[in-house]
């Protein structure tokens, strides 16, 4: 099978604003203001990433700013009462940071956000320096890929590949995103593996199977 996922660089942001270790508390507001971003990477005087301040980093200055918080409170937050006197990126940032690669798949990438519970991934070359960042608006975008597109993969890609000999016997036809296979084979055991493929084409939402004779294998 030729047919490749898709990439992070795919999707990517590729103008990304970035703050110094330095920028000072009152400028990375500012920054996330105008450029409407909820964080920003950090980057160290060789351009490569160190950390990430997000909004999340700056909100404990406010929520500590009148309070006088009790001893109980005080051990129990110490990272946030750290946060709420610093004044610096470098002080106020998460770090490491997380990050990926541009050609790390859309799936891997979803699957790194989701564990680690983040809306966003700065994208990093070899050396860590920022080429884009990834965020989970951009991971769905692949839905956004017209029915026709994703029909003709699974005709190339899954049928061609898993029946060679009975393609044209297999009907391919994909309504929002819902692809629905239909015809005879002869071997059904390749039902399940025409499943498995077929979902890993990006774009699809579903997949449903209709035999010929009122057979039926709805596979969710």
């Amino acid at each position: 099978m030729s047919g490749a996922p898709h990439i992070v660089s795919d999707v990517m942001t590729r103008d990304v604003a970035c703050v110094e270790r330095g920028a000072a508390f009152k400028d990375i507001v500012r920054t996330m203001q105008e450029r409407k971003v909820s964080a920003l990477p950090v980057v160290d005087g060789g351009g490569r990433i160190v950390g990430v301040v997000s909004e999340a980093d700056l909100l404990p200055k406010e929520e500590f700013r009148d309070s006088d918080p009790d001893r109980y409170t005080q051990l129990r937050r110490l990272a946030d009462l750290a946060k709420a006197g610093s004044v610096t990126a470098g002080e106020l940032m998460t770090s490491p940071a997380l990050t990926v690669t541009p050609d790390v798949t859309l799936a891997q990438a979803a699957r790194t956000m989701a564990r680690a519970r983040v809306k966003r991934l700065p994208v990093v070359d070899a050396e860590g320096r920022p080429t884009g960042i990834v965020s989970r608006a951009d991971l769905l975008k692949v839905f956004l890929r017209g029915d026709e597109d994703i029909a003709e993969e699974v005709r190339r890609e899954v049928v061609a590949y898993l029946f060679p000999t009975q393609a044209d016997a297999v009907r391919v036809e994909v309504r929002d995103g819902v692809v629905r296979l239909g015809g005879r084979v002869r071997d059904t055991s390749l039902v399940p593996v025409a499943a498995r493929l077929v979902r890993a084409v990006e774009g699809v939402v579903d997949i449903e199977f209709r035999l010929d004779h009122g057979e039926q294998a709805d596979l969710h």
